[in-house]
């Protein structure tokens, strides 16, 4: 019989996950296993992403044997007091149970594709600026605390203070199945730092995440579809940068969907991030149209403002974080703003069928 381990309605068929480990590193003793170097990673990168998956799995296979036996031995010799000893036992499987429920979750088409991340400012000029800046600062931490590689491929700087968009590239364990969790509007109530009689303003900003799916022939891209206008990078970067016009912007004319890469110092290579930024973008759209869930998922074109946010950060009068989805909540909302977010994205994908 095939190792299955139920949990809620669904299984991982671990013997499967097993087979693909071995076949993946049995690759990787071959002599020219290294002379594709991008391939080799990727290759090393499945195998950490499956074992992520076999070793939790494991454990509570293990875990929940040992459990059993010792609960059936109690129950022979009627001592109570040693069922009562296994409580504790029970309460850890239960959590590694859950926890294998959660990775159950990532188990989507894109989920393990790298993301990208854009954030958007709202309606309310430096004051949704600078809550975008915020919300920067915080996916910024989750990247760190989580060991995600990112890269800022473009950043628009606020007027006065803050950012009005970014847009960032993410790379690690399940980077999309993770961060579609945080789609949709944010909404701060705070006192005005910009405020001389400090009162209390409401801001919004929005989130969107897409998957990268590389080498993907599904909705290709036709080239004179495409609309390519250059232009000089604002910010920082030095005399090259600013001096040359060497950020792209491109327009996907059936869809208008617009992207743009102001980065690298180089229009050429800013021309290739772009272009994988909107081959992203078109199949993320026609798939969402697909799925007749384009006005639910497409977070960043919906009206930022009141009654569309998802979560609600409160930092006067009181401390409060509220995802409205799962109504998730904690009263430590530095920690969140620090990218203590975890709580909320496993409540949703968890909740999420």
């Amino acid at each position: 019989m095939k190792n299955e381990l139920i949990i809620f309605g669904g299984f991982f068929d671990i013997d499967q996950k097993r087979d693909e480990v071995s076949i993946l590193e049995k690759k990787t003793t071959a002599p020219d296993f290294w002379d594709k170097s991008e391939e080799a990673q990727n290759t090393l990168k499945r195998i950490t992403l499956l074992k992520k998956v076999i070793e939790p799995w494991e454990k509570a296979h293990h875990d929940a044997e040992e459990v059993g036996t010792f609960f059936e031995i109690a129950q022979e010799e009627s001592d109570t007091a040693a069922i009562n000893e296994l409580i504790p036992q029970v309460q850890q499987l239960i959590q590694e149970v859950n926890h294998l429920e959660f990775i159950r979750k990532l188990s989507g088409e894109d989920d393990d594709c790298p993301a990208i991340l854009t954030i958007h400012s709202g309606a309310g000029g430096k004051e949704s600026c600078d809550w975008c800046d915020m919300l920067f600062r915080m996916y910024c931490r989750w990247f760190e605390n989580n060991d995600y590689a990112y890269i800022i491929h473009d950043i628009l700087p606020g007027e006065v203070a803050g950012v009005k968009s970014v847009t960032i590239e993410v790379q690690g364990y399940y980077p999309y199945g993770h961060l579609k969790a945080e789609s949709g509007v944010h909404r701060l109530v705070r006192i005005s730092p910009f405020d001389s009689n400090a009162r209390r303003h409401t801001s919004f900003a929005s989130i969107y995440a897409y998957p990268i799916v590389e080498d993907s022939d599904e909705y290709a891209i036709n080239e004179e579809d495409i609309r390519i206008d250059t232009y000089r990078a604002s910010g920082a970067g030095g005399q090259h940068v600013n001096k040359t016009d060497s950020a792209v912007r491109m327009t996907h004319i059936p869809t208008n969907i617009v992207v743009q890469c102001q980065n690298e110092r180089s229009q050429l290579k800013n021309r290739t991030v772009a272009l994988k930024l909107l081959k992203a973008r078109v199949r993320q759209y026609f798939k969402e149209e697909e799925e007749k869930k384009r006005e639910e998922k497409l977070a960043d074109k919906k009206k930022i403002e009141w009654g569309n946010q998802i979560r609600s950060y409160i930092l006067h009068p009181y401390n409060l974080v509220k995802d409205h989805r799962t109504s998730i909540e904690t009263s430590n909302a530095q920690a969140v703003l620090d990218g203590k977010i975890d709580e909320f994205i496993e409540g949703y994908l968890l909740s999420f069928q």
